[in-house]
């Protein structure tokens, strides 16, 4: 399946890849941290790059973007006004655009089409820490692979915080069934189309 979407949305990326170029310097592709997958294993998720270079490090480390940091620790790891994503940047990440990379990650076996958030190690950190119920949900969710789509993608996206997150991932991680996967298969382009939860 990747290997058609890989294929099927090719000119896409290919238009994406451009507006990037021309809208903003820096590479092509997001220098995005290391994710967490499978039970606990790091690996380097690929992304098109949606912010300005170096976003990441500049949101911990640059003292300007400090009151941004501390917004985003609170509202989940997520920012719904990120002064840090490019014009190209808002409409990519608006209908999961910038995701298509990740394609690349299902082949070589870190991914899979459908399953959790793939997290980023200090969000499960801080916020394992404010929710400490979450722990084990959090250590059930690790047990299978981070999908490109899952159910949290399609249940709100970015509008669910962490704690009603990670109840969704350990929900879809719990109980996998070919039915639960077809309709989420199902659901995820009108997600798409609609950009709703995006930030």
């Amino acid at each position: 399946m990747s290997l058609f979407l890989m294929i099927l949305f090719f000119p896409i990326c290919i238009i994406v890849l451009i507006a990037i170029r021309l809208d903003s310097k820096g590479p092509l592709l997001a220098d995005v941290p290391m994710r967490v997958g499978q039970y606990g294993k790091q690996f380097r998720m690929y992304k098109f790059r949606s912010m300005i270079m170096n976003a990441h490090n500049l949101l911990r480390e640059d003292p300007q973007f400090a009151q941004l940091y501390a917004e985003y620790k609170k509202n989940s790891f997520k920012l719904n006004h990120d002064p840090r994503v490019t014009r190209v940047g808002r409409i990519i990440r608006k209908y999961s655009l910038d995701e298509l990379p990740q394609l690349i990650n299902v082949l070589r076996g870190e991914m899979s089409m459908i399953g959790p958030r793939a997290y980023l190690q200090d969000e499960l950190d801080h916020q394992s820490a404010i929710y400490p119920d979450t722990k084990e949900k959090i250590d059930l969710v690790l047990n299978v692979k981070p999908g490109i789509t899952g159910l949290w993608q399609v249940s709100g996206r970015s509008d669910v915080n962490f704690d009603r997150r990670i109840v969704i991932d350990e929900k879809y991680a719990r109980k996998v069934t070919f039915l639960q996967d077809v309709s989420i298969i199902a659901k995820t382009p009108l997600a798409m189309l609609t950009g709703r939860g995006a930030v």
